[in-house]
């Protein structure tokens, strides 16, 4: 089982991240998310604070480069085999931190590889 874990994820209908949850759902995609409130997107509970997980996949992000930092040392202990960057979450210093752990990432829109078969 591939689990995604949307990071930044908000209760908000109009941010990326919401339709990234609702999306990968749609596709039979597992999620977890992770956000400043708690409370829920289609079937998937949004937690708070940093917990942890087994068997993350996928982390998409959706925290700008200055709010990432915080969550280093979190997404590195979790040891997803990819991290998608979403537009806008780009960020030089956490590339060279997962080189060093040997974590795959990529800049890419999850809407956008879900939707092309891509994901």
């Amino acid at each position: 089982m591939k689990i995604t874990l949307v990071l930044g994820a908000s209760l908000k209908p109009e941010r990326y991240s919401n339709m990234a949850i609702q999306m990968l759902r749609e596709y039979n995609h597992d999620v977890k998310a992770v956000g400043l409130r708690k409370g829920a997107v289609a079937d998937v509970t949004i937690e708070t604070g940093t917990p942890l997980y087994d068997d993350i996949d996928t982390i998409t992000l959706y925290l700008n480069p200055t709010r990432q930092e915080a969550y280093f040392e979190y997404i590195v202990t979790l040891n997803p085999k990819r991290i998608i960057f979403n537009p806008g979450t780009e960020n030089e210093l956490f590339f060279k931190i997962l080189d060093r752990y040997a974590i795959e990432y990529e800049v890419a829109c999850t809407l956008t590889l879900l939707r092309t078969g891509q994901y």
